[in-house]
């Protein structure tokens, strides 16, 4: 698992999440102290904004 810091995360500009496939699970920390994660699925040319009103975008990445 690799965390990445959340941005400004608004529609217009999301937190770009990068992906091989045409899907992922990505979990928010909606809380800097929360215990809990919101995982939630995102897809290729869908944006989709969390819980929490942070907006993440899966865009395509070169394999490892």
């Amino acid at each position: 698992m690799q965390v990445y810091k959340r941005v400004a995360g608004t529609k217009d500009k999301p937190n770009i999440v990068p992906s091989v496939a045409d899907y992922r699970v990505v979990g928010c920390v909606c809380e800097e102290d929360a215990t809990a994660i919101n995982w939630m699925w995102l897809y290729k040319g869908e944006p989709k904004r969390c819980e929490c009103g942070y907006w993440f975008k899966l865009v395509d990445s070169k394999p490892i």
